[in-house]
């Protein structure tokens, strides 16, 4: 029998029938780190302080609140110089006049409450982002710790799988075994190499969408722990969780703002509508004469010539008459109704969000449970008494084989049931925007 080993870093692929020089490696622990790894809170609080869109709803909150100061500064004033000159003649003039826009009909306050109502929809899209992207980390989160686990059953498998190997080449070297059975071993043994090596992919992708979201580039070091029975926790009353969602989801108060914002819009559109004055003051000087000489009463001649100085005053009056803003109070008045409309949706949309979310967990769970206690248990227990009759001589290779299949397959599902329940657990974390989504 020749043995044909192929080194492929610290691992081997078999090409025929051998024993393994040594043990694979755990690759599980690349991704796994239950003593120092990253928890699924602490990478919500590194997601929210270095996510760029999230950075950047926040800088678009600030120039919002810069917006607000704007709208509370009062008009300026103007001044106007302008002068006059006779041409080839001695009159002129200079006029120097200031104007200050009053801002009637409470123009500046109209304007105020709507840069703050605009405020405050950007202080509810930054808190929206919060929760979607609290909940999108806890997911990936979760997918990940899922892969790894996996990635994890199926090092464990693996290594099982080549201890039997050396112990079907050992029989078949001592004559007691045929060498059909070490050839079905090996094969089993390298679909379980490919298994795994599935499985690590899908945990180095995970791992690296995770890494996107906590704004850490690809080749920065990453490694999280978690247990998914710690994890998921008994949930409240559907009722409870949907009035607190109804009274502080971010999304639905944006909605409301909005609606605000819109009656904002309405009464600065009345108030730009009014009459407007803006009160003016100025002073002349005039100099005017004619190219002839005069008497003074003490007889001298001087030029004929005045200069007079005026002071000036007046208000200018804006006239409300053809155009009284009504195109833009119709449209703002559509526009209110349109948000009015999309919030009663945005209440409809939340209820079924927790309905759905209470649905599948608790289907989750319970399904969890069963399986827990009467098929993962069963399998494992039948897979030991398996392999210990198959050791000692009372059952054949395959029943073995096909045993440990179905234990791998239970196994896996049970991971799946695990995440299914714990990301159904976060779906309605998110629809009713609890604080646990976001321990800070």
């Amino acid at each position: 029998m020749v043995l044909l080993v192929i080194a492929v870093g610290a691992e081997c692929a078999w090409t025929q029938a051998s024993p393994p020089a040594s043990r694979p490696v755990v690759t599980a622990t690349r991704y796994l780190d239950q003593a120092n790894g990253m928890t699924a809170d602490e990478a919500v609080r590194a997601a929210l302080d270095s996510n760029g869109d999230l950075a950047a709803l926040r800088n678009e909150r600030d120039a919002a609140r810069a917006l607000i100061r704007q709208a509370r500064l009062r008009a300026n004033p103007s001044v106007d110089i302008s002068g006059t000159r006779q041409i080839k003649g001695m009159d002129n003039s200079l006029m120097v006049e200031g104007m200050l826009p009053l801002e009637l009909g409470g123009r500046r306050s109209a304007r105020v409450k709507v840069a703050e109502r605009e405020l405050e929809i950007r202080e509810k899209a930054v808190e929206e982002r919060e929760r979607m992207l609290a909940a999108d980390v806890r997911i990936k989160f979760g997918e990940s710790l899922a892969a790894a686990f996996k990635l994890g059953l199926a090092d464990e498998i693996l290594a099982t799988a080549i201890e039997g190997l050396q112990l079907v080449h050992a029989r078949v070297a001592e004559g007691k075994t045929a060498p059909l059975a070490e050839n079905m071993t090996l094969v089993e043994v390298n679909r379980l190499r490919s298994t795994r090596e599935t499985e690590a992919g899908r945990a180095e992708i995970s791992l690296l969408e995770l890494r996107n979201l906590l704004g850490l580039k690809p080749e920065e070091p990453l490694r999280i722990r978690g247990d998914f029975n710690n994890m998921i926790d008994a949930l409240p009353p559907i009722a409870d969780v949907t009035a607190v969602a109804l009274l502080t989801r971010p999304d639905l108060a944006a909605m409301r703002s909005i609606e605000e914002l819109s009656t904002a819009k309405i009464e600065l559109a009345k108030a730009d509508g009014r009459i407007d004055a803006s009160l003016k003051t100025g002073y002349q000087r005039m100099r005017s004469g004619f190219p002839l000489n005069g008497f003074t009463n003490a007889g001298d001649l001087m030029p004929i010539e005045d200069l007079m100085h005026f002071f000036t005053f007046g208000v200018t009056l804006e006239l409300p008459v053809r155009n009284r803003n009504q195109g833009m109070i119709e449209a703002a008045a559509a526009d209110r109704e349109a948000a009015r409309n999309r919030r009663e949706f945005g209440e409809l949309v939340i209820r079924r969000e927790i309905a759905v979310g209470y649905a599948r967990f608790e289907s989750t769970a319970k399904a969890m449970a069963i399986f827990r206690a009467g098929v993962r248990e069963q399998a494992n227990a039948n897979l030991d008494v398996i392999r210990q009759t198959y050791e000692l001589g009372s059952r054949d290779l395959v029943a073995y084989l096909v045993e440990q299949r179905r234990y791998i397959e239970i196994e896996n599902e049970f991971i799946d049931l695990q995440m299914a329940t714990y990301l159904a657990r976060v779906e309605i974390l998110r629809a009713a925007n609890s604080a646990e989504l976001i321990k800070k």
